[in-house]
Formats: C-alpha cells, structure tokens, sequence
C-alpha cells in the first residue's frame, strides 16, 4: 500500500507499486487535470508537481510517491491558499497561474495547458519574477523534453507567466 498526499489530502493506494502515477491519479482519484498524452516523458501533458518539483506521471511508478506531496492541476487553488497561510481553505479561488492563463486566453484546445500551468507554477515558485529568457529556458530545457503545444500558444503562455508573476508577487 502507497501512503501520499495528493492536493492536500492524505491517500492510500491499493495499486501495485509499478503502477504510473498517473493511472492512480486519473483512474483511482478521477481527478482529470493531468492527461495522457504520449505515454513515454516526451510532451507534458501529464505533469504534477511531486514535492513542488515538476515530473511527469505517466512515468512515474507511484511507488515514487510513497509519502510525498502531489499537486495536479485541480489542486493549485489551494496549493496556493495554504502558501499564503489559508490553511483549510476548501474551494479556493483559481491560483494566479490559472487566472492568468484565462485573462491572457492562452489555451486553443487546451489539452497541453494542464501540463503548460503545472510548469510555470514550478518555475514561479522557484523564480517569482522570470524574465522571458528564464520562461522560455523552463519550457524547453527542464525535464525530459521540451513542452510541446500543438496549437503554437508559446507567445500566451510566456504572456501568461509575465502576468502570474505580477499577481503572485503582489501576494
């Protein structure tokens, strides 16, 4: 049995242990954020963050999990209240990285964007004020391959990031 944390509640899986992280996350907890995409680390559409660092679920036995923090997509908002010392905070408002991707309008058909907010998160945790250069290094430099979006979005999403700092900063 695998003991984590998944979006700030304690859970025990009954899966096998080589089992990818994502199956449990999607097909255990039906939580729908992360996607399958190529089922081999190469385009993103499966990050969370495991520990506040960015991995790619469909590669990552949930044996990797065991007692350790998962955020997906669905748990940002409140990623987000319990930094900024709301603890016990339910139904959060969007975290600034959602927020901004809806006010830049970044996603076309959305499928990578789960993946695209999961990353920037990271980074903004990491570096609250990037500059474009540091955004577009962590697209395409940080993990097993770069971020991939079918539909071109990179000029929104670095707009969005811009935008995320700024409310992020402001606290």
């Amino acid at each position: 049995m695998t003991s984590l944390v998944v979006n700030g509640s304690p859970r025990k899986a009954n899966t096998s242990a080589d089992t990818p992280l994502l199956y449990f996350l999607r097909n255990e907890l039906g939580l729908k954020g992360p996607q399958f995409g190529c089922g081999l680390a190469q385009c993103g559409v499966c990050s969370v963050l495991l520990d506040g660092e960015e991995i790619r679920s469909c590669v990552t036995p949930l044996a990797m999990a065991e007692g350790k923090e998962v955020t997906t997509l669905e748990g940002l908002p409140n990623r987000w209240a319990r930094a900024n010392g709301q603890s016990g905070v339910k139904d959060a408002p969007l975290h600034p990285v959602q927020q901004a991707w809806i006010e830049e309008q970044t996603p076309q058909c959305g499928f990578c964007q789960s993946g695209m907010m999961i990353k920037a998160t990271e980074l903004l945790e990491k570096t609250p004020s990037p500059t474009t250069a540091q955004i577009k290094e962590a697209f395409t430099t940080s993990g097993p391959s770069p971020r991939l979006c079918r539909c071109g979005t990179y000029t929104a999403i670095i707009d969005a990031v811009h935008r995320a700092a700024g409310i992020m900063n402001k606290g």
